[in-house]
């Protein structure tokens, strides 16, 4: 079975870093999940079992954490002390929550003149923003330490990743 105490990362044998290889993750996650599976554990004891039904769920968690660039960033600075989602600060820079509001009225404006190629336009340029986020993020997490800095790029990649979702959503019900 898995040893409980060891993070996410030490758990896959990963290095404890924000940039994390996505096939050496997927890999550890595939030979760590059919050790784990309860299936092989039919014929066991009922605390074998049982033990194999929590290191699987373990494992499920610990992979989802880490495959999610806002969930791992959010874990590795949990692991350093520090809540990037605490429902109590939610405060985040202006300029960034101003060029999301028009991003928001632009789509709803393009969702009015039926134009998908507009929507699908402002979709891209969130999902740009995100991914430069994820290399700032990367490089504030695991060069510069700057936990304040990686708190408040955590808050703005969560925001666009709802703003992203909800986007696509409204470019689905153009499709349709």
């Amino acid at each position: 079975m898995i040893d409980f105490s060891r993070n996410y990362f030490e758990l896959f044998g990963l290095p404890t870093r924000f940039n994390c290889d996505a096939a050496s993750l997927d890999d550890a996650y595939r030979r760590l999940q059919s050790d784990v599976h309860p299936d092989r554990f039919a014929s066991a004891s009922e605390q074998d079992k049982r033990l194999a039904m929590q290191s699987s769920a373990r494992v499920n968690e610990a992979y989802r954490a880490l495959k999610d660039p806002v969930a791992r960033a959010q874990y590795l600075l949990s692991l350093n002390g520090v809540d990037a989602l605490s429902e109590t600060d939610t405060q985040l820079p202006l300029d960034f929550l101003e060029r999301q509001l028009d991003r928001r009225e632009g789509a709803a404006d393009a969702v009015s003149a039926n134009d998908s190629s507009r929507l699908a336009a402002i979709v891209a340029d969130v999902r740009v923003e995100a991914n430069d986020l994820v290399g700032t993020l990367s490089h504030a997490l695991d060069e510069n330490a700057s936990l304040s800095d990686a708190r408040t790029l955590v808050r703005e990649l969560k925001f666009l990743s709802k703003l992203a979702q909800d986007l696509d959503a409204m470019q689905s019900s153009l499709d349709d």
